[in-house]
């Protein structure tokens, strides 16, 4: 600590254990890693060139011993080692490669890129809670879309979101995938201009597809149509959860935003007071107006809905 400044500093770490330090695999996996190196040992030992690149105060020279100053100029994500090893040690680098190509406009190297499809099942034995970090940082640092469309191209999707992912490859128009795309967009557009984002709008974006799903599923048993909803968004969130920590501050919103929907067709005019007061109502015409990109049958509700806005003095 100097004054007010808080500087970070890290112990260089060696990549193998002589018995004097802490490291410990499983399976594998890399569960604990605390054995003490030099500065080249310390390079070796991190995921991707770029990342392994020193900048030296006495000289003010940048110190590559990976090769990472290449890499940066060629615009290439390229992991040390043996990628199929470097991803069994920690599969939650794939996540990794996939949002720092995304964020730096990068391309993943053709080797480092090949196993991910093969190895991404992997990531089913990583920490739900971190799972829900890297998530966030996937679709709330200013690149989901990005993000979105490397996860879809090597096969990471089908493992973090498998219902969503499932009823996207099902929906042959498109539509789902486009509204997903656009909602993305409008929060990557909000994080440039600095503005507040939701994981509970985000999540019900992603999981919109799995909801939908499910609840068609429901509708066709037999179900009536307001507990067929009811039961779609728990079943949904129940099996997210067991890939990725979702706290309950998130998951009631979200599902207060897919319940919302039904409401919007609507036109009873205590109904539509209720509605306009709902705590959750500006996020779930959003979420509607979202949908207007998926499907125009929703046109009219979007327009009646701004309408009652203004005329209430909400909008």
């Amino acid at each position: 600590v100097f004054g007010r400044e808080i500087i970070e500093v890290a112990t260089f770490r060696a990549n193998s254990d002589d018995g004097s330090g802490d490291r410990e695999m499983e399976n594998g996996m890399l569960v604990r890693d605390n054995v003490y190196g030099t500065i080249e040992d310390d390079a070796i030992r991190r995921d991707f060139t770029c990342n392994a690149l020193y900048y030296a105060i006495e000289d003010f020279s940048v110190r590559d011993y990976t090769g990472g100053f290449e890499d940066v100029q060629a615009r290439l994500m390229k992991l040390i080692g043996d990628p199929v090893q470097r991803y069994q040690e920690d599969p939650v680098r794939m996540l990794r490669a996939v949002r720092l190509a995304a964020k730096l406009g990068f391309q993943i190297e053709e080797g480092t890129a090949a196993p991910i499809p093969h190895l991404a099942g992997l990531l089913n034995e990583a920490a739900p809670a971190r799972l829900f970090d890297e998530v966030l940082k996937l679709f709330l640092s200013g690149h989901g879309v990005a993000s979105f469309e490397g996860l879809e191209r090597y096969g990471l999707l089908d493992v973090l979101f498998p219902e969503s992912a499932k009823a996207l490859k099902a929906n042959r128009t498109g539509a789902l995938r486009r509204m997903l795309v656009e909602g993305l967009a409008n929060t990557d557009a909000r994080v440039a201009n600095d503005e507040p984002v939701s994981p509970a709008f985000l999540f019900a974006l992603l999981l919109w597809p799995a909801f939908c799903r499910a609840q068609a599923t429901l509708l066709k048993q037999g179900v009536a149509p307001e507990e067929a909803q009811r039961r779609a968004a728990d079943r949904v969130t129940v099996q997210q959860l067991s890939t990725i920590a979702l706290p309950r501050r998130f998951s009631l919103p979200m599902q207060e935003i897919w319940l919302l929907q039904s409401r919007f067709s609507s036109r009873q005019r205590k109904r539509v007071f209720r509605t306009l007061t709902h705590p959750r109502f500006r996020a779930a015409f959003d979420f509607l107006s979202l949908r207007q990109v998926a499907s125009s049958e929703h046109a009219a509700d979007v327009e009646f809905w701004r309408e009652a806005q203004a005329q209430s003095g909400r909008e």
